[in-house]
């Protein structure tokens, strides 16, 4: 690897993207996991990854949490929520899984750099994370990125989603011990 830092130049970007984030739109993301019946959450790629990871620190919260796609997710009932983690708010699997969700009454959640996406425009929750991407039809935030493709946005849905983690974790008055008894032993 040569001498440049790349590293560093990365979280001097996430940094500045930061001042993107409304934070009122978290804490109401925050009050909506709190009461929510069941937690389903869904994306795709790397944002998908990234939502399987916030998926697993809600379970070790106590939550009820659910991956869509997966043999053992069960059927919605009524105060169910479901996030969907989505650069770009036009997957096609993920449009159509939110307006079924719509259709049945499901409050949905929407994690994105599009507030103006397909998905955006039936959720009733959106909170816009900075980043690039070639899918992004709508640029507001004119940041640029070093990153490849949709980078920023996913490792900044990783952060998020901790920092969602930790808030609730506050409120709750949850420890990391606590969470530790939920982990899997069976690994």
């Amino acid at each position: 690897m040569n001498d440049k830092n790349y590293i560093k130049d990365i979280l001097k970007e996430l940094t500045q993207n930061c001042q993107y984030i409304n934070y009122g739109d978290l804490n109401c993301l925050v009050d909506e996991i709190k009461k929510a019946n069941r937690i389903y959450l869904s994306g795709k790629g790397r944002s998908g990854l990234a939502i399987s990871a916030f998926a697993n620190r809600l379970m070790h919260l106590g939550f009820k949490v659910s991956l869509i796609g997966e043999v053992t997710t069960p059927h919605t009932k009524e105060n169910d929520l479901l996030i969907i983690g989505s650069g770009s708010g036009e997957t096609e699997s993920l449009v159509s899984l939110a307006k079924k969700a719509k259709k049945i009454g499901l409050k949905i959640a929407l994690i994105t750099m599009d507030v103006e996406s397909s998905i955006a425009k039936i959720a009733d929750i959106i909170i816009v994370l900075p980043g690039v991407s070639p899918k992004l039809k709508n640029e507001r935030m004119y940041i640029k990125s070093i990153q490849p493709m949709g980078s920023a946005f996913e490792q900044i849905s990783f952060l998020t989603y901790d920092a969602i983690v930790l808030q609730i974790m506050n409120e709750i008055g949850e420890t990391s011990d606590e969470m530790f008894s939920r982990h899997a032993d069976l690994e």
